[in-house]
């Protein structure tokens, strides 16, 4: 069935056409006609789907010939990556419309966000702590709210989000069309969505739990401490241009991109402990191929949307089942075809056999050719972790120590306390302070926070 078929206003029919899209996804399928006759929708629809046009298409057809200069459409998601991957959709299926989007998220500034609230963007992606954010502000309080989107509400569940969902959804207007997608439905995403819904369509509730069907996965035993040299030898020797790798810790991820970027492979990393700007950064360069490797976390790694992605290396065996399935299916979106890597340490075989389980296949084994799987590692990328709680600890007790000289320094009630040394001011030990004011207040003035 062609999208003609679905009804949509012409102009996104020119946006579809223009994308290269010729016929919709099951997804999209099922969820467009419902959406268009006003009736709330509960999908149970899996990463790769095609689940974003299949809220986008009907809330913009719905948006365009409505009054505008309030935002009426407000898209949840769980992580900044994924609010700016559906703000660029956005862009691409509204360009023919007057339709406009912001996103609403941490680790940027809230000035611009503030602006989209008073300005009155038509679709508003946010994720739900910094709505929170602004909606303590009079300006962001989405009185004029027409429609509502819940994205990966299960990714939501996981990331302790629920509380904060609901207090949004106290703020909103009860009279809305909602829209809810999440991967699995465990027993407090059901409840949320008999709080949300009314009457929905409900669309795939019964999904098959396994990869997509373009995906060709293998399995590579290998030690611990040689997943880096094995992930080094087969980027060298050109069986993948490029890959999305995924770590289990944001330190793997810093220490495995930094030792293919000192073997000259282009890498980055992206996780939550990188600022807004460095995690946009690092996944425009590997979109645009800068980068050829991209190392990721999971919560991290949720809304990377990377056009004809050839490679998913899970560089560690996911713990869960549908993280693996969530991670492979970064790759072969939208009926193309892909690969993904996995390896296996000896110690990580039990969790394999999990996913094997849950996805009803025994994954084939794979060994390279000519890799010295005897070879002696390079440098440990894990520190072990009693090494690790050791220097958090003597951090700590060195900011403690700062803390309580700078307190005897300063004297009873907070003043600075009386300096000893002579006419220049100087203290013991040979360090000097700024000159006093008239007062004695110090030149410096108030002693800042380091941001």
């Amino acid at each position: 069935m062609p999208f003609s078929a679905l009804k949509l206003h012409p102009s996104l029919l020119k946006s579809v056409k223009e994308m290269g899209f010729a016929r919709p996804t099951p997804i999209q399928l099922d969820a467009i006609p419902p959406a268009l006759e006003g009736r709330d929708v509960l999908a149970c629809a899996m990463t790769g789907s095609g689940k974003t046009a299949a809220f986008l298409l009907p809330l913009i057809h719905r948006l365009i010939d409505t009054p505008r200069g309030s935002t009426r459409a407000l898209v949840l998601t769980p992580t900044r990556e994924l609010a700016a991957q559906i703000l660029e959709d956005l862009k691409d299926l509204a360009v023919h419309t007057p339709i406009t989007g912001a996103v609403v998220i941490g680790g940027v500034g809230m000035g611009p966000q503030e602006h989209a609230f008073r300005s009155g963007a038509d679709v508003i992606i946010a994720t739900p702590g910094r709505l929170m954010d602004h909606m303590r502000q009079s300006y962001a309080k989405l009185q004029h709210l027409q429609y509502l989107v819940l994205d990966e509400a299960d990714r939501m569940l996981d990331m302790g989000f629920l509380p904060e969902i609901r207090k949004i959804l106290r703020q909103l207007p009860s009279k809305r069309q909602t829209l809810f997608f999440s991967a699995t439905m465990p027993q407090p995403i059901i409840q949320l969505t008999h709080e949300m819904l009314k009457d929905p369509a409900r669309l795939q509730i019964e999904r098959k739990a396994a990869p997509a069907v373009g995906i060709t996965q293998a399995v590579y035993p290998v030690s611990q401490e040689l997943k880096s040299q094995l992930l080094l030898t087969l980027l060298q020797r050109g069986e993948m241009d490029d890959a999305l790798v995924f770590t289990r810790t944001k330190h793997r991820a810093n220490r495995l991109a930094d030792f293919l970027i000192r073997n000259k492979i282009n890498a980055d990393r992206i996780h939550g402990n990188r600022s807004q700007p460095q995690r946009t950064a690092a996944l425009a360069a590997f979109k645009n191929g800068t980068v050829r490797v991209l190392v990721a976390t999971d919560i991290a790694a949720r809304g990377i949307d990377v056009q004809e992605l050839g490679h998913v290396v899970n560089f560690d065996v996911p713990l869960v089942p549908e993280d693996y399935i969530h991670r492979v299916g970064r790759t072969a979106r939208a009926e193309a075809t892909g690969d993904a890597f996995t390896f296996v340490a000896p110690q990580e075989e039990s969790d394999l056999r999990s996913i094997e389980a849950a996805i009803h296949k025994r994954l084939p084994r794979v060994t390279v050719p000519d890799f010295d799987y005897n070879a002696k590692p390079p440098a440990a990328l894990e520190i072990p972790l009693a090494e690790r709680i050791k220097a958090i600890r003597e951090r700590k007790a060195g900011e403690r120590a700062r803390a309580a000289d700078k307190q005897r320094r300063r004297g009873p009630g907070g003043a600075p306390a009386p300096r000893s040394g002579g006419p220049s001011g100087s203290r013991p030990g040979g360090g000097s302070f700024s000159p006093r004011r008239p007062g004695g207040g110090s030149s410096r003035g108030p002693a800042r926070r380091r941001p």
